[in-house]
């Protein structure tokens, strides 16, 4: 829910196979998530220990009929690792790109002027608009320091990963408008607002802006989502196009040897059985023994 919902990283839920389970658990679920370059981020695990660490470290408790029984435990959660996460889902080569949801700063104003007295309309105009949206919600930085250039301010607010970045100069404040640029599209686009209602305008983008960076790395994640039915389509299908590589999912045979093999082969490994996978009879790609279901196989961090 919350590498989805907040933080528009899309993920598939399953269990770890035997090989790939934290050692010493019974069982291992986790939530893989693809990466631009189509490998697997492992991002967040549960683990269920059972009694085994209870017994390695003599841990007991008494049960209800009074007896000493070693404990079950249970390991679980996501770590800094999702910093990583965040930024190779979804940031490009001018900087950060963060969702609204995670944004500790949703707005930007950057106002342009170059006399005393084109400053003080476009800093009041610019402190109505901020004012405005911090009444919706909304944190907003009206940047009036003097000593960048608003082009400066534009990088700097860019690689932020700012979700949206307000351009007000005095041409805009005369005929009562302002422009916008959005962080999730191309910087060269512009859209121009009247400013009396831009302040609820610039709020309904943050969840347009929330949405359209899920949806993008969703339609990536099933662009390069492949099934393979051979060994020979498995080692292609990983290759992927263009630097970019592949979620494969493949047949296999439930034994550690094969997994060991086909990750000393192509360095792909069993990322999750998925939770939601259907039941799908077939043959390992790498045996051709009986296999019950897909597999997700990927290269990973």
């Amino acid at each position: 829910d919350f590498a989805e919902n907040v933080m528009a990283m899309p993920v598939i839920r399953g269990e770890k196979s035997e090989n790939e389970r934290f050692a010493g658990a019974l069982r291992t679920f986790c939530i893989e998530a693809m990466m631009q370059d189509g490998k697997a981020l492992q991002s967040g695990t549960s683990h269920d220990l059972g009694q085994n660490f209870g017994k390695a470290f003599d841990v007991k408790f008494q049960s209800k009929g009074g007896g000493l029984e070693h404990v079950w435990q249970t390991s679980w959660g996501v770590s800094t690792r999702l910093v990583g996460g965040l930024i190779m889902t979804h940031s490009d080569d001018a900087g950060l790109v963060l969702p609204p949801k995670l944004a500790p700063i949703h707005v930007s104003i950057i106002p342009i002027y170059k006399t005393d007295a084109e400053r003080s309309g476009v800093l009041e105009a610019g402190e109505g608009l901020r004012r405005a949206l911090v009444d919706l919600g909304l944190s907003v930085v009206l940047d009036a320091r003097d000593d960048m250039r608003p082009g400066a301010k534009h990088f700097e607010w860019e690689q932020k990963g700012v979700p949206v970045r307000v351009e007000l100069g005095p041409r805009d404040v005369a005929a009562g408008t302002c422009v916008y640029k959005r962080r999730d599209r191309d910087p060269k686009e512009k859209v121009t607002l009247p400013l009396a209602g831009a302040a609820p305008v610039i709020h309904a983008l943050m969840d347009e802006i929330q949405k359209a960076l899920f949806d993008r790395a969703k339609a990536m994640r099933e662009a390069h989502t492949v099934k393979a039915d051979s060994w020979e389509e498995f080692k292609t299908a990983l290759k992927g196009t263009g630097g970019v590589g592949n979620f494969v999912m493949a047949h296999w045979d439930g034994t550690a040897e094969t997994e060991k093999k086909i990750k000393e082969e192509t360095r792909a490994t069993i990322r999750c059985i998925p939770l939601d996978g259907e039941v799908e009879p077939g043959v390992c790609v790498l045996t051709g023994r009986a296999s019950a279901r897909r597999v997700l196989f990927a290269e990973s961090y």
